[in-house]
């Protein structure tokens, strides 16, 4: 039996006290915590009293509340949010100001990321939470519109630690902004039934207050609200025997409840379950129109029906407006939205919206006004709202060519949100539709969106090559090379054969654009890695670091130098394009784009933590490119390999081989990623026999992890692993093979690994000069490949017994190794030192090895000379974030303040051109 005294909350004692707990230990537990229950459950009840406990402890409060009726507004439950913090906007950088402004309707910026909206939120909260601790009351976010779910839920993530506490209510689990364990508020017990029912109806004769109990089923509003129909009349006895839902009871209550009224008190009701504002004013005119003659909200108020607070209402139930809406009549209804319509033709997207659920069937004016409105929404960065609007669109366009059209605009939107399933739904909905040619080449662009092709079969790529034929013919370049590229992209996932790269080649070159342009590189790379290398180098070279400030560009470039293995330009092309996509807050390609450049710089031998792979990893499980994620995860699970963290059954690489599974058509990249991974940690581990093993199966074209460029990178520790297992004249066989497909002039990195398994793998008699040969050549500048090539000479040296002449390569590889925190295989040099007859000393670690990544990334740009605020922007975290961050590193470098960052971490202090202009 519960002690609280106020009606509304009996029996929630116990729910209450976790609440509160969440309140006293704000900054240091989950951010988030969600109560979930059926309409009706007291959900609002209890957050009302969290919010007024809160203020009580010196909280800031700021809350929305998600309304059906404006779930098609893009932004509103935001605004409601941070209505009383918009005086602080001024503090906020200039793009994320603007952002929020222009998602607000206000300001002057033409289109906004909807990323720099989340950004500019985070930092006034966290601001804020510097003067008071905040809580963000979030009541109903299942009835939110979805671009302000998807800010919250951006700053939810990056909440850790920060005096912020989010206590949201929904109907559903899913969606309470990832607490992983919501409050559940199930039906009260009897005694508290009967408590609040005896709170709010005293004089119930006791047969009457038993059923009443008893069909409440414990729902403290059905209790209130039966009752209450009960005793007026409004509600027979016999109506509780009926076997109808919950829901359906109190929204017969409620409608029971609306019959009472007249006319244009119905008048206004009717208009105020439909209205996507809280006006009062915009209601009573809206009403007028309706019902012909002026309204007052006198006796809707009376009723219970609507709750009015100054110039502002609202509905006052989350029941009540589904209720009228399905007992008003469809013209009915379409009547108050063509009032509502013309209420707001000032609020060119209301009035529009409101015209589109006014239509009683299709008209392509409204569809090519919603189809506007559409695009007016992606510039405000409400991309979510463009999707409805564009379905809405497509719905009541009455030619099917438009039709199909929109939804495929649809489609290519929530590709950009990351929406696998939204893409997927919206393309059976196209499937079957007589599509224009262009159209057509759209609907295969979308497919396998988010795993880069959802086939490689032949006939598949076949069928891609020809819409880009038929696109050339047309003379839409622009089409032709976009579809080239994604067919040249499915060919290097999984090879079909020299057939058909040499057809999408050949294709590519009757598209009439220059041989130079970025796209048509990355096909040509893509397809013909091997081949058309030595060209595409020499044209890579006409292109600046920057691709003149082109973010897309760049990364085609990076991709394209990649593909041919000339890393360090990847690097340089890749780093361009991540400066800019941060900057510019595209997270889909940033994430690409990390990962392709930790593989490139992983090739090279850099193995930077700051620079690794988990940001990719962060990054495209949030935007759901699944093969991207799947990339950056080995890229992750090869530095753990390199640094000694080695586990055979290393869990990213387990997760990597399920998205291969999932994704045929990306399977042999991704495998042969996974083999080089295990072979490199058998190797560490010193199990050569098994390390060949594993790095075996990328060389084997039978083999689902063969992958005829990727095996080529590999080569080198095949051969190291050949020579310690005894396998060297099988490895000289696949070294053969990895030469021919090179070519006369291979590309930096299939140099490198050429030239180290030629050095490992020659006869004795050659083995000097062939060493002498690579340390002088292309690993020279790499100073893991260089490592690895001293130790390899130093092993053949001792082996030769010429240990006084094997002990300075083996020095030089045990010192690099421990400098680039590759512990075990520094160990193993030193094991070989102390084996020539050397003291050997344990290695020191690098300075930054006990950092995380995040620490590490924040303390390598705070060494560059980069303020909190601006690396918070570069990484989508609040400026305080970035310094809780630093003030844990400083300890773990045994430093004391910012001006040290740069030695401790070996570091050139200099200052980045910051991403975005600030006042």
């Amino acid at each position: 039996m519960t002690t609280t005294s106020e009606p509304q909350l009996i029996g929630r004692d116990e729910e209450l006290a976790a609440l509160r707990s969440r309140l006293d230990g704000v900054g240091t537990g989950p951010a988030v915590t969600g109560i979930v229950g059926a309409p009706g459950t007291g959900r609002t009840a209890l957050l009302v009293r969290v919010e007024q406990d809160a203020r009580d402890r010196g909280f800031t409060v700021l809350a929305a509340r998600g309304v059906d009726s404006e779930a098609h507004l893009p932004f509103a439950a935001l605004h409601q949010l941070l209505r009383a913090r918009l005086g602080d906007v001024d503090q906020l950088p200039l793009q994320q100001r603007e952002a929020l402004l222009a998602c607000f309707g206000q300001g002057d910026a033409v289109a906004v990321n909807p990323f720099f909206t989340s950004l500019a939120t985070l930092e006034l909260v966290v601001e804020r939470s510097v003067e008071t601790p905040v809580l963000l009351s979030l009541d109903d976010v299942d009835r939110m519109d979805q671009p302000s779910v998807d800010v919250l839920a951006f700053v939810v993530r990056r909440l850790a630690g920060e005096r912020v506490a989010v206590v949201c209510t929904a109907g559903s689990p899913a969606v309470v902004l990832g607490d992983p364990a919501p409050l559940v508020l199930d039906g009260l017990d009897e005694p508290s039934s009967t408590t609040l029912l005896r709170s709010r109806a005293p004089l119930l004769a006791p047969a009457l207050e038993e059923r009443v109990v008893r069909q409440a089923g414990g729902n403290p509003l059905a209790l209130v609200e039966f009752a209450a129909a009960l005793q007026d009349g409004r509600q027979s006895w016999t109506e509780l025997d009926e076997d109808l839902p919950m829901t359906t009871r109190l929204e017969r209550a409620f409608a029971a409840r609306a019959a009472d009224l007249d006319a244009a008190g119905r008048a206004l009701v009717d208009v105020a379950a439909v209205d996507d504002g809280d006006s009062v004013a915009d209601l009573l005119a809206a009403a007028q129109i309706l019902h012909g003659s002026p309204v007052r909200i006198d006796d809707a108020h009376r009723l219970g029906l609507v709750a009015v607070v100054g110039d502002r209402y609202r509905v006052a139930s989350p029941l009540i407006g589904p209720a009228l809406r399905r007992a008003m009549p469809a013209d009915r209804r379409h009547s108050a939205h063509a009032a509502l319509a013309q209420v707001h033709a000032s609020d060119r997207d209301r009035a529009t919206w409101h015209r589109a659920a006014a239509a009683p069937g299709r008209d392509e004016q409204v569809a090519a006004d919603l189809e506007r409105a559409a695009a007016d929404a992606r510039r405000r960065g409400a991309v979510t709202t463009a999707v409805a609007w564009l379905e809405r669109a497509a719905a009541l366009s009455p030619d099917p060519g438009a039709r199909a059209s929109r939804l495929l605009s649809a489609a290519e939107l929530a590709y950009e949100l990351g929406r696998f399933g939204k893409v997927e739904e919206l393309k059976q909905r196209v499937a079957g539709t007589a599509l224009r040619a262009r159209d057509r080449s759209r609907l295969t662009l979308l497919d396998g969106a988010f795993h880069d092709g959802a086939s490689s079969e032949p006939s598949e790529i076949r069928r891609i090559v020809g819409l880009a034929q038929d696109a050339t013919r047309d003379s839409d370049a622009d089409l032709a090379v976009q579809l080239l590229f994604g067919a040249a992209r499915r060919v290097w996932w999984r090879d079909p054969g020299p057939e058909i790269r040499w057809e999408i080649v050949r294709s590519a070159r009757q598209v009439p654009l220059p041989p130079h342009d970025p796209r048509m590189l990355a096909t040509f790379a893509l397809a013909e890695p091997f081949e058309l290398s030595a060209t595409i180098v020499a044209d890579l070279g006409r292109w600046p670091a920057d691709a003149d400030g082109r973010p897309d560009l760049a990364g085609l470039l990076g991709i394209a130098a990649f593909c041919v293995g000339q890393f360090d330009r990847a690097d340089t092309f890749l780093t361009a394009a991540v400066q800019e996509l941060r900057a510019q807050a595209r997270l889909s390609l940033l994430a690409e784009a990390l990962a392709i450049r930790s593989w490139a710089e992983l090739n090279l031998g850099v193995f930077d933590p700051a620079r690794s792979g988990e940001e990719a990893v962060r990054l495209a499980d949030e935007t759901g490119q699944a093969v991207w994620a799947a990339s950056a995860r080995i890229a992750v699970a090869f530095g753990d390999a390199v640094a000694g963290r080695w586990d055979a059954r290393h869990v990213l690489l387990g997760e990597a081989e399920q998205t291969a599974v999932r994704t045929p058509n990306a399977s042999s990249s991704l495998l042969s990623a996974v083999q080089l991974v295990r072979g490199l940690g058998e190797l560490g581990s010193d199990r050569p026999g098994q390390a060949y093993d594993e790095l075996h199966r990328a060389f084997e074209e039978a083999d689902p992890a063969y992958q005829r460029v990727q095996q080529l990178w590999a080569v080198g520790y095949l051969a190291d692993a050949a020579v310690r297992a005894g396998r060297r004249e099988p490895a000289r066989h696949l070294l053969d093979v990895c030469a021919e497909l090179a070519g006369p002039t291979p590309a930096l990195g299939s140099q490198i690994a050429l030239e180290y398994a030629g050095a490992v793998l020659a006869d004795d008699d050659t083995a000097d000069d062939r060493f002498a040969a690579a340390l002088a050549g292309a690993a020279h500048a790499y100073p893991w490949h260089r490592a690895r090539l001293h130790l390899a000479q130093g092993e053949w040296l001792r082996r030769q017994r010429r240990a006084v002449e094997s002990r300075d390569p083996l020095r030089s590889a045990r010192d690099a190794f421990a400098a680039l925190g590759a512990g075990s295989w520094a160990d193993r040099a030193d094991q070989e030192l102390r084996a020539t007859g050397e003291q050997g000393t344990r290695p020191a670690s690098s300075s930054g090895e006990e950092l995380s990544a995040q620490e590490s990334r924040i303390a390598q740009l705070a060494a560059q000379g980069l303020s909190n605020r601006e690396i918070g922007q570069r990484l989508f975290l609040s400026h305080r974030t970035v310094g809780s961050h630093l003030y844990r590193v400083f300890p773990k470098l045994g430093i004391t303040s910012r001006s040290q960052l740069a030695g401790a971490l070996g570091v050139t202090p200099r200052t980045l051109p910051p991403p975005a202009p600030s006042r």
